[in-house]
């Protein structure tokens, strides 16, 4: 059975292959790093890869212009300051204009975006191929509801890039399933009764519902379109709430927010913000730091009334912290995930410099973001034509639901619904493997 299924995620990917002498529908996940059955979606292009251990990162292949580190071992590599590029919500790319550029690795080299994603999913193929000992040239890849909003033109180039990496790393029959509906399906194991259930996948880069019906005499079916009543989803999730966070205590002490001096006695102009934005957004960090973009910065000195923050802002650039940066931001949301407080150490800036992030902050912070999402959870199920009293089940999957306060605004939006959380990482890698079962089972 030479199948298999790949959640491919913003933040962190599965694959699935079948269980051997479990039944042809049995499926398991694959160990990826050690005993972890998901792995973070992270690339390191190494330029010093002599000094990295043994075993820690993959000869160079065909595809490659440098060694690279996948996974923790990519971000282990870039935490302990390895020289390099680390990549990292790849998939965010899709359906952007940034697929088919070129961007610098290291060493004057470049690659592809989407080769980048081609080297990562042939890593998860690899390690497949040997946990299952056999060769996978079909796959089930999950998608979201959009890859791009309201932009069907591009949201349909995402999936073709997407299907293209699939193809290039040897895959010969490709199939796509949505990931909430992938989601319904591992919550339809546990059903004893129909049920209408809204699955709610909030992950790195979308929030995507779905309200599917399920039960135990559907599950068998290869065939769901008509289980399927609604499915929906909105480009806002875990990385936009880092960015968020980052804004709202991480940016602040390099000149986020701040004014400029004033200049005749007219009233100080804000600082340039633009920079903030893109330090924060994983796939826009190094454009920050090419050289063009770092002259610019450093003329902009006279932009700041404290020149403090300009400075802490060029150290950032000129160190390219940036992601280490994002990092410390997410560390802070996981930290707060449960209406904790969080105390941000900033000393690779500046020796003592901290921020603070509170509940009440982090809540002011994404209030929009959330809003939005249960607006969308809304309009799925107005869009599939039943009432909010008709969920029986709110199903939570996809590593985002472990923020409380959102789960808690979306367990507020339906009260007859109870609500069930699945694993947050594997969830979806898990349903699409049971579909993969029943479309390549033989």
């Amino acid at each position: 059975m030479s199948f298999c299924a790949i959640d491919f995620g913003t933040s962190n990917s599965a694959i699935a292959i079948p269980a051997h002498g479990s039944g042809a529908s049995a499926m398991r996940l694959v160990p990826l790093e050690g005993e972890h059955l998901t792995m973070p979606t992270a690339v390191f292009y190494c330029t010093d890869a002599d000094d990295l251990p043994p075993g820690t990162w993959r000869g160079t292949q065909r595809d490659d212009t440098l060694p690279r580190t996948f996974g923790r071992a990519a971000v282990k590599a870039y935490i302990d300051g390895y020289e390099g590029r680390l990549m990292r919500s790849m998939k965010s790319i899709l359906g952007t204009a940034l697929v088919d550029q070129t961007t610098e690795v290291g060493n004057g080299l470049g690659v592809k975006y989407l080769d980048v994603i081609t080297g990562y999913l042939r890593h998860l193929r690899s390690l497949a191929e040997k946990t299952g000992g056999q060769a996978l040239n079909r796959v089930v890849m999950g998608r979201p509801v959009f890859f791009v909003d309201e932009d069907p033109v591009r949201d349909a180039a995402a999936q073709a890039s997407l299907e293209a990496a699939a193809r290039a790393v040897g895959f010969e029959e490709i199939a796509f399933q949505f990931e909430p509906i992938a989601a319904a399906f591992d919550y339809e194991q546990h059903t004893r009764e129909e049920e209408l259930v809204l699955v709610a996948d909030i992950g790195g880069g979308t929030s995507d519902f779905s309200v599917v019906r399920v039960g135990p005499e559907r599950r068998e079916r290869l065939e769901r379109r008509d289980d399927i009543l609604a499915n929906h989803g909105v480009h806002i999730a875990g990385t936009d709430f880092d960015r968020r966070v980052s804004l709202a205590s991480v940016m602040p002490p390099l000149g986020f927010g701040a004014f400029g001096p004033s200049i005749q006695g007219q009233a100080p102009r804000p600082v340039p913000s633009r920079v903030y934005f893109d330090l924060t957004t994983w796939h826009l960090i190094n454009t920050v730091y090419q050289p063009q973009r770092v002259a610019e910065l450093r003329s902009m000195i006279d932009f700041y009334g404290e020149p403090v923050h300009h400075q802490r802002l060029m150290k950032v650039v000129q160190q390219r912290l940036g992601h280490a940066l994002v990092g410390e931001a997410e560390a802070a949301k996981i930290a707060v995930a449960s209406g904790g407080e969080a105390d941000i150490a900033l000393d690779l800036i500046e020796a003592g410099l901290r921020a603070h992030l509170s509940a009440d902050q982090t809540e002011q912070a994404l209030r929009d973001d959330l809003a939005r999402i249960v607006a969308c959870a809304k309009e799925t199920v107005q869009q599939a034509g039943v009432q909010a009293s008709d969920i029986r089940a709110l199903y939570f999957t996809g590593g985002s639901t472990g923020l409380k306060m959102l789960t808690d605004q979306l367990e507020a939006a339906f009260p007859a619904a109870r609500a069930v959380r699945g694993d947050r990482l594997a969830s979806v890698a898990t349903g699409l493997g049971l579909h993969a079962a029943r479309l390549f089972a033989d």
